[in-house]
């Protein structure tokens, strides 16, 4: 049983809502992230992308919406081949092995950053990811 289901158990909720409230919590894998830390991770990634209100196509696309999104669909960016055929909607696991070996998770893929060796980093990144819908603005 999950720690946030034995909680809301725990804490009286009915069995549907203890469901519910778990299923809604988000999938980041093993430990859930901050998005604090993430920020900071994510200076590794402003060469090439932006993300929040008034990001741009860099060498990158932009990051806005990125968790939910189909790979190689941001409009106004020009996608590999590789990516645009890749068959991936970025969620917290493909991004996790994105984000460990890009080029090995895509093979064929322009993105030239060789990775996040650290899984607290991916974690942390994926919650400052996350924070930020289509329209650039974190999500309340």
């Amino acid at each position: 049983m999950s720690a946030a289901l034995s909680l809301a158990l725990f804490a009286g909720l009915p069995l549907a809502t203890a469901r519910a409230e778990t299923a809604a919590a988000p999938a980041t894998g093993a430990g859930a992230g901050s998005a604090a830390a993430g920020e900071k991770v994510f200076m590794k990634c402003r060469a090439c992308h932006q993300i929040g209100e008034g990001a741009k196509h860099l060498v990158g696309p932009e990051l806005n919406g990125l968790i939910g999104r189909k790979a190689g669909t941001v409009e106004g960016y020009r996608f590999s081949d590789a990516m645009k055929n890749s068959s991936l909607t970025w969620d917290a696991a493909t991004l996790r092995d994105y984000l460990k070996n890009p080029r090995a998770k895509v093979t064929g893929t322009r993105m030239i950053f060789v990775g996040l060796p650290k899984d607290k980093d991916i974690d942390d990144l994926l919650a400052y990811v996350g924070q930020f819908g289509a329209d650039g603005k974190k999500k309340p």
